[in-house]
């Protein structure tokens, strides 16, 4: 497993991966990277540490790095739904719920978030309740709504980028 931080507007983001692809992506209470990045990380790193710094400089609305997920089937289902909400949009737990099949399944979808090991490329930040309300997130609920903000931002500043974007 290779590790590198990353210093992001939201802290320190630690990346690790193996050879092949990016295996997560966790938010730290860091304000230091301990693991900087090298010729000796995979080119894999070296492209995702690339599409991080252009997601937050507003040049990227998704992810195109090979990376795994591993959970159970309906994590992975909860997962696929999510890279699915467009850039600087919401979707609720219910919607979520709803477009996998599962209408009950509102709090399930919450811990698949909960268990999302990597945030911002699958973007459970976009997903708020069905009152509009942020709830939840494990980088804490202000990297959500600074996430949120900035994508909203971004593409309220650069429309050309809205194109094919669906806005709520």
């Amino acid at each position: 497993m290779h590790r590198v931080d990353f210093q992001s507007p939201i802290g320190v983001l630690e990346i690790l991966s193996t050879m092949e692809a990016i295996y997560a992506i966790h938010f730290t209470e860091r304000t230091e990277t301990d693991f900087q990045l090298n010729d000796h990380h995979p080119a894999v790193v070296h492209i995702c540490v690339k599409q991080l710094h252009e997601y937050f400089y507003g040049d990227r609305m998704d992810f195109t790095f090979p990376y795994i997920y591993e959970g159970t089937d309906f994590q992975q289902s909860v997962w696929r739904a999510l890279t699915k909400v467009p850039y600087a949009t919401t979707a609720s737990y219910k919607h979520i719920a709803q477009s996998i099949g599962n209408d009950r399944a509102v709090r399930a979808v919450g811990s698949a978030n909960n268990k999302n090991r990597l945030p911002i490329v699958i973007p459970c930040h976009r997903i708020i309740s069905v009152g509009g309300k942020l709830t939840g997130y494990a980088g804490g609920l202000w990297r959500k709504e600074w996430l949120l903000n900035h994508e909203q931002a971004k593409l309220k500043n650069n429309p050309l980028k809205s194109i094919n974007v669906k806005k709520p």
